[in-house]
């Protein structure tokens, strides 16, 4: 099925593997969280049991470069999408308050990216991610 709206995830390549999951959780998180609709319905097993909801179309992930991250991110922002982000400082920190310090904190022209979401009409996500590769 070919949704009219696409969600992509673009990590730093150079992360660990535990730093590119959680990053891709937080993302994915904030998304949900800022788009409701791309929530599907909740799940029930056969006995019943109750599961939540998941996201209901697939999550596109690419890998890139520091460089890569930063053109998607001004393409993002020139097509006026609101775009989840992950800072490098935020590594450092423990909670929600002080990874919104860090975020603000951050010069926005060189921002130290290892991670940004993004959600919107399929081809206009088609050209934010434009030339980046999945992420394996």
């Amino acid at each position: 099925m070919i949704y009219e709206t696409k969600t992509a995830l673009v990590i730093r390549r150079d992360l660990a593997a535990w730093q590119m999951a959680n990053v891709a959780g937080f993302l994915a998180g904030g998304l949900a969280g800022t788009h409701p609709h791309i929530m599907g319905e909740p799940y029930r097993d056969g006995a019943g049991r109750a599961y939540t909801a998941l996201i209901r179309e697939p999550v596109f992930v690419f890998g890139g470069t520091l460089d890569e991250l930063r053109r998607t991110h001004g393409r993002a922002l020139s097509r006026e999408l609101v775009p989840a982000l992950y800072i490098a400082p935020m590594f450092t920190t423990t909670n929600d308050a002080d990874n919104r310090a860090a975020v603000a904190a951050a010069d926005p022209e060189a921002l130290d990216l290892v991670g940004l979401g993004v959600h919107g009409p399929r081809k206009v996500i088609d050209k934010v991610v434009n030339g980046l590769k999945f992420l394996s």
